[in-house]
């Protein structure tokens, strides 16, 4: 729980565009010192030059999250300049789709390299310094939001890779909120799951690691791809709406923050037959012509 932001510290990874950058946006309106990492330095360039024109102090780091050592370096970096963060917003990721069997391993590394090993690189780094931080200062109050998704509570077919990256950051971030409470009441948590929200992820295959290049896309693939377009475009919920519910979240020691409450339906189904015992049920069940879409151009 933070319950006030100006003069504090926010780190934010994917913090160029989308989600980052409006809850960036946010803290200078707050008066925080910003934190910028992005890979995309275009990108980076702009977001630091909008926000220094608030009158904020920025850092802007060009990192990829998936390297334990560019955010040690990070980490030293933010603890030189502005002492022990008090928000990080572990939020950078890309997308993938595709039949679980075809994604090969290039594409397992890519995405779990960014989706999850970025979080756990910022938890594992970030979190002492906060804790150090507290132990000094009994005034001192941090929250770290992870960004995982509807996916990390749903298992959509043709998008495993996803699926497994943010099942893996929910699983995390719970845990961090119960070690947590084991040893601070200073430091909480809270994992973001959005559902579809146009933030730019669709086109996330633009920063992939040349080392990890893909392949020529298979069918299922390029379907996912053009779904998923679709899907994120057509979006109601814009991401500084989701950015305010982040801040909100924080202020008032809410854990999950959800884009799109209506989307827990799913959710309670699949829970249900877990403890149930039965099949995973229909992921399509309120939209059965997505799914009959879907199956007809698979088995075309």
């Amino acid at each position: 729980m933070i319950t006030n932001f100006k003069g504090k510290t926010a780190v934010l990874t994917g913090g160029a565009s989308g989600f980052g950058l409006e809850c960036a946006r946010i803290g200078a309106k707050l008066g925080m010192n910003l934190v910028l990492v992005d890979v995309q330095q275009d990108a980076l360039d702009k977001a630091r030059a909008e926000l220094e024109a608030q009158g904020v102090q920025v850092l802007a780091q060009r990192v990829d999250v998936s390297s334990a050592e560019q955010m040690q370096a990070l980490a030293k970096a933010v603890e030189q300049r502005f002492g022990a963060p008090n928000f990080v917003f572990n939020n950078a990721g890309v997308a993938a789709g595709g039949l679980v069997w075809e994604n090969t391993l290039e594409d397992w590394q890519w995405v779990m390299g960014v989706n999850l090993w970025g979080v756990i690189h910022g938890v594992r780094l970030f979190t002492p310094m906060m804790l150090a931080a507290a132990a000094k200062d009994p005034g001192f109050q941090g929250h770290i939001v992870n960004t995982a998704s509807m996916a990390g509570l749903l298992t959509p077919p043709n998008m495993g890779i996803y699926n497994v990256t943010k099942h893996a950051v929910v699983s995390l971030t719970e845990t961090l909120y119960q070690d947590l409470k084991l040893v601070t009441d200073q430091i909480g948590a809270s994992v973001l799951c959005p559902y579809f929200v146009p933030t730019g992820i669709h086109h996330s295959d633009r920063n992939r690691p040349s080392n990890l290049a893909a392949d020529k896309p298979t069918k299922s693939q390029l379907i996912g791809q053009a779904m998923s377009e679709k899907a994120v475009s057509s979006g109601k919920v814009s991401a500084a709406d989701v950015a305010q519910k982040v801040f909100d979240a924080i202020a008032a020691d809410q854990f999950y923050v959800y884009s799109h409450p209506r989307a827990l339906g799913n959710v309670q189904r699949r829970t249900e037959a877990i403890v149930q015992g039965a099949n995973p049920p229909d992921p399509f069940a309120e939209r059965p012509e997505i799914g009959q879409e879907l199956r007809a151009a698979l088995r075309s």
